[in-house]
């Protein structure tokens, strides 16, 4: 970074779950980055969060919503109170490395068609592995299924350095990602009809359809404990991933790409949820029924969506074909047991 470093806003959505905050907080405090501005966003905690954050962190700009906003809708609130030239979104269940939001800066700042870039994520229990949430930087198949280098659905792969360079990547990880404040007002922010999961996948698919690019950075490292909002595993969790999925399907697409990927979508939809009963995950098969229903009955939703990105375009499917993984995760890695990286 040549002259002063730029202002980074750290924002932070919060829910219950004092002591994870705290040590959040402390480790941020131990970064080695002079321009830093955090942002608390507490959604309605009813524990001691409000209490104690602003006591024990004053210089912490902790915000207050009156009730529970989400993901998506917490980082947009403290969004809104952001001063500096990047926001960095961040879980409240993450520690860092020191050097770690100098590592991201000086990435992005190589290439102003960036428009995010997130660091290696790594398990906050087993270290010398990588995170379930994002890994070392997230892709996504073109019927909406997203993996990670070094996570492929429950296969998390030990960290040898074998990700060690920074790369284009699809979508950065919603634990931890740098993006430029403009870049995030012009696509105003994640959508909140997501509410939670997904909707970093849906900004930065939004954001590729701008003409920016988004990388990741595994010189910058953070390690993410992960379920602490919703465990892994949760029916609600599988529900909201299932459903956001297919909204992200039938509005960041143009209309006729996605007529020709749906049908077989619904085809895989329908073996998982078949595999489901047959194996008495009764929950889980409801929360990919929920998931439909949800579709069927909010097609306004999916409509309004659909004009908003079409406003938003500047380029079309054809022009980003190259960096979506133009074939099914689901079929090349549970069927045929084949890599899927080697093909990127």
């Amino acid at each position: 970074m040549a002259g002063n470093p730029p202002l980074v806003s750290v924002v932070i959505p919060h829910y219950n779950g004092v002591e994870i905050i705290c040590e959040c907080l402390d480790s941020l405090q131990k970064s080695d980055y002079p321009q830093l501005e955090i942002i608390v966003v507490d959604n309605g905690s009813t524990d001691e969060s409000v209490h104690i954050i602003s006591n024990k962190y004053p210089s912490v700009n902790l915000i207050q919503s009156e009730y529970n906003r989400g993901f998506a809708g917490g980082c947009n609130f403290g969004a809104e109170h952001a001063k500096g030239e990047y926001i960095l979104i961040l879980n409240n269940d993450t520690v860092h490395e020191t050097g770690w939001i100098t590592h991201l800066v000086n990435r992005i700042e190589t290439d102003s068609t960036i428009a995010s870039v997130q660091p290696k994520i790594k398990n906050y229990t087993h270290r010398d592995h990588f995170d379930y949430a994002g890994a070392c930087g997230g892709f996504m198949d073109k019927y909406c299924f997203p993996f990670a280098r070094g996570r492929i659905f429950d296969t998390v792969e030990m960290d040898e350095g074998q990700y060690d360079e920074a790369i284009p990547i699809f979508w950065a990880s919603g634990t931890a990602f740098l993006t430029r404040t403009n870049v995030f007002k012009q696509l105003a922010g994640f959508d909140e009809n997501l509410f939670a999961h997904m909707e970093e996948i849906d900004y930065h698919w939004k954001s590729h359809l701008t003409g920016f690019n988004v990388w990741v950075e595994p010189k910058s490292v953070v390690y993410h404990m992960g379920g602490q909002t919703l465990a892994y595993g949760s029916p609600q969790k599988t529900y909201l991933n299932y459903r956001n999925s297919l909204i992200l399907l039938l509005s960041n697409y143009s209309f006729w790409n996605m007529c020709k990927v749906l049908p077989f979508r619904k085809i895989l939809e329908g073996i998982a949820f078949v595999k489901e009963i047959i194996q008495g995950d009764f929950k889980h098969a409801f929360s990919h029924a929920k998931a439909w229903g949800w579709i069927l009955t909010h097609p306004h939703i999916v409509f309004k969506r659909q004009k908003k990105i079409k406003k938003l375009r500047k380029l079309n499917d054809a022009d980003i074909r190259f960096k979506i993984f133009q074939q099914s995760v689901v079929w090349k890695y549970f069927v045929k047991h084949k890599e899927v990286l080697n093909d990127l």
